[in-house]
Formats: C-alpha cells, structure tokens, sequence
C-alpha cells in the first residue's frame, strides 16, 4: 500500500509572516514536529536571524540542520510518524545554486539539474510517512535584477515554487501576516480558462 502524506507549500514575501504560519500549522497537528533548518551562517547578521528563529520554535522539536540534501534527509525520515518543516526552499536553492556553480560554468545545465533535485522531492512528500510543510519565497515579485547570478536565481526560485505547488495538496500565500489558502481556486480558475 502506497503512503500519501500531506504536502503543504507556504510561500510569501520577506518578513511576511509565513515561518509564524507554517510553525502554527505544524504545531496544531499534534505530532512530534522535525524541522529542517537550510540556512546556513556566513556572518553575524545570519546568525541573528537564526537565532531568533530558534528562538520562536518549541524546544521540543528536532532539529536538523542541512543546507543541500533534502532528498537524501527525505528518505531517512520516510517512516517517522512526524510533521517535517523545511525552513526554507530558497536558501536550499541558493545553497543547491552556489555548489553547482562553484562545480560547473553553465548556469543553465546547473539550473536544470536543480530543477531536477525539486522535482524528486516534490514527488517524495507524497510517498514519505511524515506530513510535510515547505516554506519558500517569492522572490520575483520585485524588481529585475541587475546581474546574471541574481536573474538566474530568480527564475530559479520561481520555477521551484511552480514545481512544488504544483505537486502539494496545500498552498498557502502568506501577505502582511495573514495566510490566503490558493491552490484550490487557483486551480479551478485555470481549469476554467483551458477550457475556453
């Protein structure tokens, strides 16, 4: 018998409110909470931000801390009965983004092995015991950036979140500290237009 967990992407902009919102969600569900922290600290400032992250969460939860394989922290969990909260796909992205590069000198081979990478663990969320919660951001939503490592990042990070939103149960889009569930009537509007 095939599992199916329950995936949900959370996604919005800087300081929107989404971690709040994905930890409220991985609280009410009332099981022992895995959260996976992808930052990784290069200077002070990063890690102030880390450590006020840690200390809004429940000292009760497990911490693992890993900025690249997801996949391979997916597959190790896959029986756990738990709640996973991945904190956060971009900086997973950038992790995944600044290795390759540092590896290869074409962005786009780079982007499509990624792209890749966010394809399989899309598809593990739903064949993994534990539910899932994502957070990401939408980072094309200002304005173009000036240099190419930045566009290529963008356009990365966008295409992810359209990979994953595409294979979650839930999405919800986090402005000004209030949650909007989107998947549901986001759907049905394009179905509608498809059919026209």
């Amino acid at each position: 018998m095939k599992v199916m967990s329950l995936f949900t992407l959370v996604t919005g902009g800087a300081r929107s409110g989404k971690s709040r919102f994905a930890e409220l969600l991985a609280a009410q569900s009332k099981r022992p909470v895995i959260y996976i922290a992808t930052a990784q600290i290069w200077d002070e400032e990063m890690a102030l931000r880390v450590k006020k992250h840690q200390q809004q969460r429940p000292s009760t939860w497990r911490l693992i801390e890993e900025p690249r394989n997801i996949r391979e922290i997916f597959n190790e969990l896959k029986d756990e009965d738990a709640v996973i909260l991945l904190d956060c796909v971009t900086l997973w992205l950038t992790n995944l983004l600044l290795a390759g590069l540092a590896e290869h000198s074409q962005s786009d081979l780079v982007e499509s092995q990624i792209l890749s990478t966010v394809q399989e663990v899309a598809q593990l969320t739903h064949e993994i015991k534990p539910q899932v919660i994502l957070v990401s951001n939408e980072v094309g939503q200002g304005i173009v950036p000036e240099n190419p490592l930045s566009r290529a990042y963008r356009d990365l990070a966008g295409r992810s979140n359209q990979i994953l939103a595409h294979s979650a149960d839930q999405v919800y889009l986090v402005v000004a500290g209030l949650p909007m569930e989107i998947k549901r009537s986001g759907e049905k509007l394009l179905a509608s237009l498809l059919k026209e």
